[in-house]
């Protein structure tokens, strides 16, 4: 017998009466099963009118279930379950498979671990970290500061440690910005980015961009809208592998003044880039994020980046920061500090910077040699338009060949697939460079 979902029925089963208590007993019946996927709610009024309260509570707690993505619908069509996953999850990477032993993967724009420094010495010298296991939450020990902020961009105010560049987005993005605002970023963009902006809420912008970055006329338009915070790399782009011009950081500057937009520059790529640094801090120094990743210069599970801001904002960042880690490890922040110091370690950066760009140019030179022009090539891999998205993926697959899916990089349509050129070996080059254009235009 199918049950009687009825007004009657909740009021029987909704024990809290406020806002907050019903958004949470209801979330409880979805989760049991008791209130199973398809099931329609009862109209708002009808529901307020049984259970004896205002219509505006049912219609609050109502959306803090949207929020969740567990119901959908509103007004007139009514309301229903739609979902009774609670756990948060990154849908944009997720969906990323394992392709097997079998096959040549280069969907991820990641570091060649055979170029990274080795961590024994750094790690050993880590553990000895100043102030090792006190509870304090530090926020960057004096030894990693004075090593930053050598090459460092600017002169911030502060500086703080975090676990990783994603995690120093998705924090500062909690810990700074209004849940539901509105947040202008780049377009392509990381789709871990998008993963995180998603969850949260946030109203995506887009900013378009040609091979020099960002476009100012595109920002400008963003502006209008009034967003909370503007979101980009100011270096080497992590999925088209742009390298943004001087000229073009500095109109985007003439653009964002007289706005009061917190500006996050993210430069994930980091020093594994030729470019150099750079920054709109000094210009902005009271609403600049700036946040540098070592990941992919001296490995990914050293787990740390560092931001630098005001003084006010980085206070901000930490405070909510200590409701969960409080500090980043201090034997992690020790030991990348000892590396930014060692004389071998930054030698054998250089050289992995010259073999990312010689791959790069490599497989680009392949590609023309095909037919199939793609822009200088500045990063970890490179964004190869198509003219069916699908088409290409399936092309590259039958020669066991997987890449990424431009579709995951931006809120709007894209035809592309992003290709990592980081990993692949001269022997690779040219086989990938003709799947790779076979795979850009069906027959």
């Amino acid at each position: 017998m199918v049950p009687d979902f009825s007004s009657e029925w909740f009021a029987r089963h909704l024990e809290d009466r406020t806002m907050r208590g019903i958004a949470r007993d209801m979330a409880g019946l979805i989760r049991r099963g008791a209130l199973p996927v398809g099931t329609k709610l009862p109209p708002i009024r009808d529901l307020a009118y049984v259970l004896g309260i205002s219509p505006a509570t049912i219609s609050e707690a109502l959306s803090e279930l949207r929020k969740l993505k567990i119901i959908n619908g509103k007004g007139r069509n009514g309301t229903w379950v739609s979902g009774d996953h609670f756990a948060a999850k990154p849908a944009r990477l997720m969906s990323f498979g394992n392709y097997g032993d079998d096959v040549l993967d280069l969907s991820m724009a990641i570091p060649d671990t055979a170029l990274l420094p080795s961590l024994e010495q750094a790690l050993r010298h880590g553990a000895q970290a100043e102030g090792l296991n006190s509870y304090q939450r530090v926020r960057i020990l004096p030894e990693l500061e004075e090593a930053v902020r050598r090459d460092w961009p600017y002169e911030p105010e502060a500086f703080l440690a975090t676990n990783g560049g994603y995690n120093a987005t998705y924090t500062l993005i909690h810990a700074l910005v209004t849940p539901g605002s509105s947040i202008a970023i780049e377009d392509p963009t990381a789709m871990r980015l998008l993963d995180i902006l998603e969850d949260f809420g946030a109203k995506i912008i887009p900013v378009t961009c040609d091979d020099q970055g960002p476009l100012p006329s595109s920002l400008a338009s963003a502006l209008e809208q009034k967003p909370a915070a503007f979101l980009f790399q100011p270096r080497v782009h992590s999925v088209t592998s742009h390298c943004m011009s001087k000229e073009r950081l500095m109109a985007l500057g003439d653009v964002l003044e007289g706005h009061d937009t917190l500006i996050i520059e993210d430069d994930g790529v980091a020093d594994i880039a030729m470019a150099p640094r750079q920054t709109l801090g000094a210009r902005f120094p009271d609403r600049v994020v700036h946040i540098l990743s070592y990941s992919k210069t001296l490995g990914p599970d050293l787990r740390l980046a560092v931001l630098s801001g005001s003084a006010s904002l980085v206070e901000q960042i930490q405070s909510y920061r200590s409701f969960s880690s409080g500090w980043t490890s201090r034997i992690l922040q020790s030991a990348v500090a000892w590396l930014l110091k060692d004389e071998a370690t930054q030698h054998s950066l250089e050289q992995a910077k010259q073999i990312y760009r010689q791959r790069a140019s490599h497989f680009q030179q392949a590609l023309a040699a095909h037919g199939k022009n793609i822009p200088n090539n500045h990063g970890l891999c490179c964004l190869m338009p198509v003219e069916s998205e699908q088409f290409a993926l399936i092309t590259l697959a039958a020669r066991n060949i997987a890449v990424a899916p431009g579709s995951k990089f931006s809120v709007r349509p894209l035809a592309a697939v992003r290709i990592a050129t980081s990993t692949l070996q001269d022997h690779q080059v040219e086989d990938v460079a003709r799947a790779a254009f076979l795979a850009s235009k069906p027959a």
